[in-house]
């Protein structure tokens, strides 16, 4: 069986807005962190969803446990009454954003490096190649 669980938390960071994607697809967390800078406004936070959702770059997964919640409405209104009052994010979330800035860092650093090796045997190729034109004698 599929079962799948988004949210979307915004909440004040100081200096900016910020919202937390958090998808949840068979016990398996991935999150996405957006600054959003100015206070949105629903309509706006709506029309980021329906726009730009499929770009997001989400993490990747970290197993979690998935709670069963009754379908009592009175409950849901308490739990979405919780939720509400509940600042910032979960820290199954907070674990998956830090693991994806370290991955993206590590993937940075190892361009970073590539891109040294190469313009290092760029410049030695080219002095080798000024060497052999010296010994020509033209």
């Amino acid at each position: 069986m599929m079962d799948i669980q988004t949210s979307l938390t915004v909440y004040f960071d100081e200096p900016f807005w910020v919202g937390v994607f958090e998808i949840v697809d068979n016990g398996k967390l991935s999150v996405c962190k957006v600054t959003f800078g100015a206070e949105p406004k629903d309509y706006e936070v709506w029309e980021f969803i329906l726009k730009h959702y499929y770009e997001l770059c989400f993490s990747k997964s970290i197993k979690t446990e998935i709670k069963q919640t009754a379908d009592n409405p009175k409950r849901r209104q308490r739990n979405a009454k919780k939720q509400l009052s509940e600042a910032g994010i979960g820290t199954k979330s907070q674990q998956a954003l830090k693991k994806q800035r370290e991955e993206i860092k590590i993937e940075r650093k190892q361009k970073s490096r590539e891109q040294k090796e190469a313009e290092k045997q760029r410049l030695f190729e080219l002095k080798q190649q000024k060497r052999k034109e010296k010994k020509k004698g033209h």
